[in-house]
């Protein structure tokens, strides 16, 4: 089928052009802002030839072609009638989609998004501290845990475990900052005030070992340790008035005014109104969240985790970065963890089902990947890809989850921290709730499976089956010529690292374009450099105006894209530095471009950089030979033939 034949069969799938708003395209996925999502015709578009699968994700929908050919799809589009618009427009339009409520859990995930890798890092510290720090372990090297308790290295697993915490409103007023457009670091030292230490420490208040200071004899003032709404209110009002003095003072006194008025009215704010006011009302919340969670005979888990994907589908599960910090805060532990880890199993369950009772090669290809992309803790490519487009799997994939977060309940299981769930969530749980939390993962993937298996999913009933059988004698022919034709000319091949960092499994990363594997496999880098180099001998086939990826053919056959961040597009090459063009040839180690880190994080987004081989197809095995830290240069994909 010609492009232009493609470019009409996605603007008819989308609802036609008076269903869209703009098209963008960034290096593997036309973007598509759409007046009413009801109108996609979604199993069609997923069925146009050339795509490689489809998903609506904030406020667009990304239909994914590949390196290349999202290129020609975009002309031809265009060329047909629909607006075309810059991604980072777009971003800015689909910041401005769904209601107030929408709106505002999307803001709260921008804030905490961004935080949830020292939260991470804090749970895990927290569940090894956990797992030895008993006399039947300790034992074994000749101490005791009260003696444990009172040792030097306990105090240093003290400053791993609660730093973070002791100084999160910090954490949460510099992002806070960072997303309303002020100084981050105006943001920070605000956080750092309300946690100083000459303020009457929150937790010794709160066991009576300590006494708020009261100011004009009314007002009880405290440190705010454990607090999350009065940090994220200091930093949306110190934004915005940051802001609004940048346009009031003249520039010749900003760097002096602005930064002192800012310090002067904010920290009165902050610890006499703010503070007082918002601390109320969390504690409110946080009764609310805990009366919900100790509802008995399983109740909670049986809501929660039956409800749990179906808030992720409407895009506001953000909600509850804040609750389980607010319950990580004030208990070391979060409940909620559990319950959402047995909704996401179970779609991961649904998902596995599906994959293995259909015929459909297609299918397969895409559910066994989003299976496991579900069991690391991300569910978008299950949920999207597989399960809501079939219906029933998600269905029964909510029931699981509802029986799953039930079993997590009785069991009384709860993670020492928040943002990771599953296989990864295993170590939250290693403070002698491990077991429980395997039968509980096991338990509810069986669940999701069978029901699914036995009654979610149907062949006959899909229009996956109805193309594998009844496809038209034309594309029938192609499909006997194409298997006739001699295949691509490859030949074995070991690439290298195209930039230093760590090493991260593609299925891990947090884009489902890519940790569905749908655009080839390959592997991640969370780059420690900020130079992108050539990993082979070959000609740039892409080479992007935005510098933020690179698509090479190798001299042996490999086609290789190498996509620095993710959603870095939107940046529109702000932080990005283009070295090559399009069909110059490149050596090995010769530079491809260069992009700033810092301006990745200033925009909220993630540097993690993908290295992927796009004709997958061509190969047997495509193989990562590394891990942990690699070296520009160094070994890092084995591809054979």
């Amino acid at each position: 089928m010609d492009n232009t034949q493609i470019a009409k069969e996605v603007i008819a799938a989308v609802g036609g052009r008076d269903n869209v708003k703009s098209v963008a395209h960034c290096a593997t996925r036309l973007r598509v802002m759409v007046v009413d999502e009801g109108k996609i015709d979604k199993s069609k578009a997923e069925s146009i030839d050339k795509v490689k699968g489809a998903f609506f994700n904030a406020g667009q929908y990304q239909i994914i072609f590949g390196t290349g050919t999202v290129n020609k799809i975009y002309e031809e589009v265009v060329a047909l009638g629909l607006p075309a618009s810059s991604t980072g427009d777009q971003k800015e339009e689909a910041a401005k989609q769904g209601n107030a409520f929408q709106r505002a859990v999307r803001t709260f995930g921008d804030v905490f998004v961004p935080l949830l890798p020292a939260i991470v890092a804090t749970g895990l510290f927290m569940g090894i501290r956990g797992a030895i720090n008993n006399d039947t372990i300790l034992g074994l090297f000749g101490t005791t845990s009260k003696a444990f308790s009172a040792s030097n290295f306990y105090t240093y697993t003290v400053v791993l475990t609660d730093t973070a915490f002791a100084f999160f409103p910090a954490l949460i007023s510099w992002s806070a900052f960072r997303v309303f457009g002020g100084n981050p670091v105006i943001g920070l030292v605000l956080g750092l005030m309300m946690v100083n230490s000459a303020l009457p420490n929150a937790w010794d208040v709160a066991s009576g070992a300590a006494k708020p200071i009261y100011f004009f004899g009314f007002v009880p003032v405290v440190g705010y340790q454990n607090s999350v709404l009065p940090a994220f209110f200091v930093g949306l009002l110190g934004a915005k008035f940051e802001k609004w003095l940048h346009k009031k003072i003249p520039d010749v006194l900003d760097l002096l005014l602005v930064p002192f008025l800012t310090f002067t009215v904010m920290s009165i704010l902050a610890l006499f109104v703010i503070g007082p006011v918002f601390h109320s009302v969390e504690n409110y919340v946080l009764a609310a969240t805990k009366f919900l969670l100790e509802l008995p005979l399983g109740l909670s888990g049986l809501i929660l985790g039956g409800l749990h994907q179906v808030i992720v589908v409407t895009g506001v599960h953000h909600i509850f970065n804040l609750l389980e910090s607010q319950l990580i805060a004030a208990d070391g532990k979060d409940p909620f963890n559990a319950i959402i880890t047995a909704a996401m199993t179970a779609q991961a369950g649904a998902t596995l089902a599906v994959g293995v009772k259909t015929k459909s090669a297609k299918l397969k290809a895409l559910a066994f990947p989003a299976a496991l992309s579900a069991g690391l803790g991300i569910t978008e490519p299950a949920i999207f890809g597989v399960n809501l487009r079939f219906g029933k799997p998600f269905i029964m994939g909510l029931i699981g989850g509802a029986a799953g977060g039930w079993l997590a309940s009785i069991l009384n299981l709860a993670g020492t921290g928040f943002g990771i769930t599953i296989i990864p969530g295993t170590l939250l749980y290693l403070n002698g709730q491990v077991f429980k939390y395997v039968i509980m993962v096991l338990a509810t993937t069986a669940i999701g499976f069978i029901l699914t298996y036995m009654f979610g999913y149907n062949e006959e009933e899909t229009a996956e089956e109805a193309a594998d059988t009844a496809a038209p004698a034309e594309e029938e022919k192609a499909d006997q010529a194409a298997e006739s034709a001699p295949a691509a000319e490859v030949t074995d091949e070991i690439l290298a690292a195209p930039l230093a960092g760590d090493v991260v499994d593609l299925t891990a990363v947090n884009d489902p374009v890519f940790s569905s594997e749908a655009m080839g496999k390959g592997v991640a880098i969370k780059p420690s450099g900020d130079t992108v180099y050539a990993p082979v001998d070959g000609v740039v086939q892409i080479a992007f105006d935005t510098g933020h990826a690179y698509g090479i053919k190798s001299d042996k056959g490999a086609e290789i894209l190498i996509h620095i961040g993710i959603d870095t597009v939107s940046m529109e090459g702000n932080g990005f530095e283009q070295k090559v063009k399009a069909e110059q040839k490149v050596k090995k180690g010769d530079v491809l471009g260069t992009f700033d880190s810092a301006k990745i994080a200033q925009a909220g987004l993630d540097n993690t950089t993908m290295f992927i081989i796009t004709n997958t197809a061509d190969y047997t095995s495509v193989e990562t030979v590394a891990s942990g830290t690699v070296a520009v240069g160094d070994d890092l994909l084995d591809i054979k033939k």
